[in-house]
């Protein structure tokens, strides 16, 4: 797996598209193609009149690290309607501590101080992170009170939005991050997009058609063809073999396990 790293892009709110211009790129964007339709609707939390784009990611993922400034950018410039969530992934059931990491920061209100400095801290100072010792360590050192850290991060809660979390990567059907949900229908990636930032205009593509057309019947999509390396290597990916459901033990609180 190669790393690659992402034009960063300033996008304005004027970048957004129009309706009509939504429609007309619409013809450029195919389900199967360059997003997946998916066959079974997710329920999303964005509320009436909104609509919700998830990023699926992962601390560790090289990809994910690249792309955060590009799309932290992007975030700051979507529409009052637009919703934007992240979730982080499970692959494997080593990826629970940064699952809990990521969901106790957000029950601090810390994600806007601390979020970036999670990937710096794995890419930069090269700490995996992946234990729940190597966290609470990594956490002792930050501004945030400790107690408080401890206690969410092994809280019933935060076990609980792993699970949901989990949840939603499998009604996405995840197969790579970083990659995007848009209104609880429809699936994005590197890989299919042909790149993250051309994700992001699919994506504000797709955002516009679900203003209007809410109501659309979801379509089946083809089986997903094998890409050729040059293109595949634009998210992390897990084989299959390495991916599970994520076992009961990896969502419960430490003190359980």
């Amino acid at each position: 797996m190669k790393r690659r790293f992402f034009t960063s892009a300033v996008v304005t709110a004027t970048a957004w598209l129009s309706t009509s211009a939504a429609w007309a790129q619409a013809a450029l964007f195919k389900s199967g193609k360059d997003f997946l339709t998916l066959d079974r609707p997710v329920a999303t939390e964005a509320g009436t009149g909104k609509v919700e784009v998830i990023e699926f990611f992962w601390y560790s993922c090289p990809h994910c690290n690249a792309f955060e400034p590009t799309f932290a950018q992007w975030v700051k410039n979507v529409p009052k309607d637009v919703v934007v969530r992240r979730i982080p992934v499970s692959f494997r059931d080593d990826f629970a501590p940064q699952q809990r990491l990521f969901f106790t920061l957000e029950a601090m209100n810390l994600l806007d101080s601390l979020h970036a400095k999670v990937f710096a801290a794995v890419h930069v100072e090269k700490l995996p992170l992946n234990t729940d010792a190597s966290v609470l360590a990594w956490a002792e050192k930050q501004p945030l009170d400790k107690t408080k850290f401890n206690e969410i991060y092994k809280s019933f809660g935060v076990a609980s939005k792993l699970k949901r979390a989990v949840q939603l990567q499998n009604d996405f059907k995840v197969e790579g991050v970083p990659s995007l949900g848009v209104a609880g229908r429809y699936y994005i990636d590197g890989t299919l997009a042909g790149s993250m930032d051309r994700a992001l205009k699919v994506a504000e593509s797709l955002i516009a058609q679900s203003r209007t057309s809410p109501a659309s019947a979801p379509t089946l999509v083809p089986p997903r063809q094998k890409m050729p390396p040059s293109i595949a290597g634009r998210n992390c990916a897990i084989p299959a073999k390495a991916i599970s459901p994520m076992a009961a033990s990896a969502a419960d609180p430490p003190e359980n396990r």
